[in-house]
């Protein structure tokens, strides 16, 4: 009996992703740095929340909506951006669709493999997500490119630090694909024949190369020509932050922030929104979960500025439980790379709809009319499970 390729968790999702793809491709999707111990901690935070559920009071009609930085969106869940998307030979445009078809926002990685231009065709509602590397020059003509393609808004991300090794090995990945690299992956490749025929079948073999760095007349880098500049980029300062502000000029992200001391600064630095982030447990292992940082974060700037959460998210009922302690949507990455492996733009959409029903039952569940209204009296928090890490110093909070 042939398999329906639809599927009711984003786990099933992440097991047919792991059949489905070579397993240098899967492990890049999985991986985290050196022992993965804030990877587990993403995810496991989560499960560590109890729900609170009324017996009765519950509504018949429930409106999940919300708008994060002013576009508005179905669920509070956003499409993370995420680099070189070799999952499926339509990748980032393929997300895009299926974005689109759900009415959530879609957030594009410079580190794409498929041009800005191209994806904000496909959906309208296009974040763009740009790391501090290069001149300023540089990063200017991006910004303007990405304000003509019709971006919504901007994502700094700020918190990617060099991921150290990982105890269970890091994935090799080629600068090119060239005849030498195709033999020397044949052995991890051709066991998937699924993934390898479709990308014969489209015309596409695996793209490497990141369009949206393609300064003006030159060609696009290859990814680690692009994180080569990134690595030689001096790291930047808060007036750098600003800078970046001021230059886009629109409703402005600032992704990565675990500290509440940064939250502040990113408040005076005129950001609109940030988000609670620790790279999906890529950069400095045994960082506290993000779901445990965000309500000292929240109680701090949630005045101030949007609070997002991304990290860790695979139900529906972990998007509760985040805008329960102050999120007001969360972005989410794997789970809808898994998807899209498992079956292209369907896939994406299915771990939408997991997602939105998952939240739907949470909402009824608890009472609640609007996801809006989920709070911290919905959940059983237990004694010890929030960590706050740079509690601010009376300077930092003077005039509050």
């Amino acid at each position: 009996m042939r398999r329906n390729p639809w599927f009711e968790t984003v786990e099933e999702a992440r097991r047919r992703a792991e059949k489905y793809l070579p397993s240098t491709v899967y492990g890049a999707l999985v991986a985290g740095s050196e022992g993965g111990r804030t990877l587990d901690d993403n995810t496991g935070a989560f499960a560590e929340l109890g729900f609170a559920p009324r017996v009765v009071g519950h509504h018949a009609e429930r409106d999940l909506s919300t708008t994060v930085l002013g576009v508005p969106s179905s669920i509070p869940v956003v499409i993370s951006p995420t680099g070189v998307q070799a999952v499926h030979p339509d990748g980032e445009v393929a997300v895009a669709r299926a974005a689109a078809n759900r009415g959530v926002i879609m957030g594009l990685s410079s580190f794409a493999s498929k041009p800005l231009e191209e994806v904000a065709e496909a959906h309208p509602n296009v974040f763009y997500q740009m790391y501090w590397t290069g001149t300023r020059d540089a990063m200017a003509q991006r910004m303007e490119r990405a304000r003509a393609a019709g971006a919504k808004a901007l994502i700094a991300t700020l918190d990617w630090s060099f991921s150290h090794g990982r105890d269970w090995g890091s994935p090799p990945i080629p600068e090119r694909i060239t005849p030498r690299t195709a033999l020397a992956f044949a052995p991890d490749v051709l066991p998937h024949p699924r993934w390898w025929w479709a990308f014969l079948r489209s015309g596409r073999i695996p793209d490497l190369t990141t369009p949206n760095l393609r300064p003006k007349g030159g060609k696009a880098p290859t990814f680690f020509g692009a994180y080569g500049e990134w690595m030689r980029t001096p790291p930047p300062t808060w007036e750098d932050v600003e800078w970046m502000r001021t230059e886009w000029g629109g409703p402005f992200l600032l992704k990565g922030v675990s500290r509440v001391d940064d939250a502040l600064r990113a408040v005076d630095a005129g950001v609109s929104a940030i988000s609670v982030s620790n790279h999906g447990g890529n950069n400095l292992d045994t960082t506290p979960a993000t779901i445990r940082l965000l309500p000292a974060i929240a109680e701090a700037v949630g005045d101030d500025v949007e609070v997002l959460l991304d990290g860790g998210v695979r139900r529906g009922g972990d998007v509760a439980k985040a805008l329960a302690l102050g999120a007001r949507a969360v972005l989410i990455g794997r789970a809808y790379l898994w998807g899209l492996a498992a079956n292209g733009q369907a896939g994406v959409e299915n771990v939408l709809d997991i997602l939105r029903g998952g939240l739907d039952s949470a909402v009824l569940g608890l009472g609640r009319s609007s996801a809006r209204d989920l709070s911290p009296d919905d959940l059983v928090v237990p004694d010890g499970f929030t960590r706050v890490a740079g509690a601010p110093r009376a300077a930092d909070t003077a005039g509050r």
